[in-house]
């Protein structure tokens, strides 16, 4: 009768891949990949968005597996969170998006010119505005100003300049904030 299989050792193949070893990667690969892919499923509710969710969250667990820590959790858990947060990132992400038939984008392209007519206008307004804008930008610094321009001009949320930033979720959100209340006083 053969021995049991010993049980595969999440937490080891986590260091490994911290290290650069990606034959631990195909391992965690191989032994989750169909239970994760599950997982992003219930959550995207689309095939083929959750294996593009599974192929961007074992990126992730690629780049951050140096900053697993095993006192504060199991290396199965940890797997599992990153894919689930990067599932519920996607969704997000998909909620903001709108679908519109021909006629519904026709209309609006319609209606966009003849508001495009009126505003010709109010162009030097605009332009004054929009000038005063970048001063204030310019006034901020760096990290209130990229937070703002990621999340109004790139459309990202929160968690996303946090990634991008690599800081703290809630510094992110306190810079946004200041930087905002900035912008207001300094358009004024």
């Amino acid at each position: 009768m053969p021995a049991p299989a010993a049980p595969y050792d999440y937490d080891a193949a986590l260091r490994a891949c911290a290290r650069g070893e990606q034959q631990a990667l195909h391992g965690l690969y191989q032994q989750e990949s169909r239970y994760l892919l599950g997982v992003a499923l219930r959550i995207v509710r689309q095939r083929a968005l959750a294996e593009d969710v599974l192929h961007d969250a074992f990126l992730n667990i690629w780049r951050r597996a140096g900053s697993f820590d095993a006192t504060r959790g199991s290396g199965k858990g940890w797997i599992y969170v990153v894919v689930r947060h990067q599932a519920l990132n996607v969704a997000r992400a998909r909620a903001h998006e709108v679908s519109a038939d021909e006629d519904t984008v026709e209309t609006l392209l319609h209606q966009r010119q003849g508001d495009d007519a009126d505003a010709t206008s109010d162009a030097y307004a605009l332009q004054a505005n929009m000038g005063k804008l970048h001063d204030c930008l310019g006034h901020l610094d760096e990290s209130k100003r990229n937070s703002i321009l990621y999340a109004y001009v790139d459309g990202c949320t929160h968690s996303e300049i946090a990634q991008r930033l690599q800081a703290p979720l809630g510094t992110v959100k306190a810079w946004v904030k200041r930087g905002l209340a900035a912008l207001r006083e300094c358009m004024g």
